[in-house]
């Protein structure tokens, strides 16, 4: 990708979950670097492609928050509060809204 190294990916959208995913899977074949974050709402009847493709992410250095407690405690995502996700938005090059 063409002067993109940080992409945040938002999904906020419980029936784009998988798309937010797959798109930040994506990024990360590209060699971007990837934060993604799923927000207000737990995820939805993961199946195991799911969640293998979440430890994917993690094998290859990309970053998941969550600002629901049940990610956080079910699938190991990072707590992320409104004004630390404001801070971090900051620092990259685009953002892709789920």
């Amino acid at each position: 990708m063409d002067n993109v190294d940080k992409v945040a990916v938002l999904i906020k959208d419980v029936d784009q979950q998988y798309e937010g995913l797959r798109t930040s899977l994506g990024l990360l074949l590209e060699a971007a670097s990837v934060q993604m974050y799923v927000l207000g709402h737990e995820i939805a009847n993961p199946d195991e492609a799911y969640l293998d493709n979440m430890e994917f992410i993690d094998e290859m250095e990309g970053e998941r928050y969550s600002n629901h407690p049940a990610n956080v405690e079910k699938y190991d995502f990072q707590p992320i509060t409104t004004k630390e996700l404001l801070v971090k938005l900051k620092d990259v090059d685009l953002i892709i809204p789920f």
